[in-house]
């Protein structure tokens, strides 16, 4: 029955990496980064109510976006919005909305999902919501999609899987996750690839309420324990006011770390639906349009001469002449002119953090 079955949408984040293109007052999921007509926000929540009721799909977000998420998605309610104080990671953003969707279906089956993913194979991907419903619906565990590698990417998680690699059949195959690992050198990468028995991380989780709220019980307590304290408040005009007091007193953790590199539940669905966590500029170059120099190219008024492999993303009202770079990321936006080399993006976040600690919040 669809009536139990929701979705968490998780719209919070800034977007760092994506810098200067995202920035605080408008991070990534909010943009049309990929030039659809549609802003990643938009994409995510209309793949998701392909197969979730729109009434059951919450999105949790920073206090700072609420009026954003309402402008892009005004099928919604406002109750349908959640709205953090603090970014405190992916944990408490998870056990808030567990807690608000117990109140309106204690047996519901939830599908958990960022906001700002790329899914090319848009019906696969349904088919394998489906089945990831079902399936956590049958079985007392904590589900996540794991991606069939097509490089020794640096930028993603890995998951290996428990079995014969031989069987699987992608999209279709669930099996237990032997180990969870973290974003890994080139050198391992290369290893995990060829290995055939690792998967990428994609961030996407199913699980039944019950299910999840015992792990909370279980590996997070001290979390679980903050947001049961408003059991009485949710859906009631008492919520806003527990949660601003509730979010300062939240421990900063993901879900991964916290749960599902803990619980000894969990499986994977080993799968391939044209997917990309558009993490990184460079993640966004391998699904855009190249010229003959493998060149991607935004921007009306752009000259390139002994250039290739390169992102280009500047305004149209802006006119650039490049020449001679190789492997490069070239942005420009609000003035400011972000160039660094493609193999380098990693050190994105650190450019970010040190542009914060000497020039302030005014270029975030």
């Amino acid at each position: 029955m669809k009536d139990n079955m929701f979705s968490i949408i998780m719209a919070g984040g800034i977007g760092s990496r994506f810098w200067p293109l995202s920035r605080m007052k408008n991070p990534k999921q909010f943009l049309d980064i990929l030039g659809t007509g549609k802003t990643l926000l938009e994409q995510t929540f209309n793949r998701i109510r392909n197969v979730i009721p729109q009434e059951n799909i919450f999105i949790v977000t920073s206090n700072d976006y609420g009026s954003i998420v309402k402008k892009q998605i005004p099928e919604i309610k406002e109750e349908q919005i959640l709205l953090e104080p603090k970014r405190c990671n992916t944990a408490p953003c998870i056990a808030y909305a567990n807690y608000k969707i117990q109140k309106i279906c204690p047996d519901a089956n939830i599908i958990v999902a960022p906001s700002d993913h790329i899914i090319l194979k848009e019906n696969e991907f349904h088919d394998v919501l489906k089945k990831g419903l079902a399936f956590v619906s049958e079985n007392d565990c904590l589900l996540t999609l794991g991606i069939q590698p097509s490089r020794p990417e640096t930028g993603y998680g890995y998951i290996q899987i428990e079995g014969d690699k031989k069987t699987i059949e992608l999209n279709k195959s669930f099996r237990k996750v032997k180990t969870f690992t973290e974003k890994p050198d080139l050198k391992m990468a290369e290893l995990f690839i060829d290995s055939g028995d690792f998967f990428w991380n994609s961030g996407i989780f199913f699980w039944s309420l019950k299910s999840i709220m015992n792990a909370f019980g279980k590996y997070l307590v001290e979390i679980d324990n903050l947001f049961k304290e408003g059991i009485d408040y949710y859906l009631t005009d008492k919520e806003d006011d527990f949660i601003r007091r509730t979010y300062p007193r939240c421990r900063n953790i993901s879900i991964d770390y916290g749960i599902m590199e803990k619980a000894d539940n969990v499986f994977v669905l080993c799968s391939d639906f044209g997917w990309s966590d558009l993490g990184t500029w460079g993640s966004l170059y391998e699904n855009l349009k190249k010229d003959r120099e493998s060149n991607s190219i935004t921007g009306k008024n752009v000259f390139v001469y002994d250039t290739k492999k390169c992102l280009i993303n500047v305004p149209d009202d802006k006119l650039i002449v490049v020449q001679g770079l190789n492997d490069y990321i070239l942005v420009e936006s609000d003035n400011m002119l972000l160039i660094c080399k493609k193999k380098d993006e990693q050190k994105i976040k650190r450019f970010v953090n040190d542009i914060r600690l000497e020039k302030g919040e005014d270029f975030m």
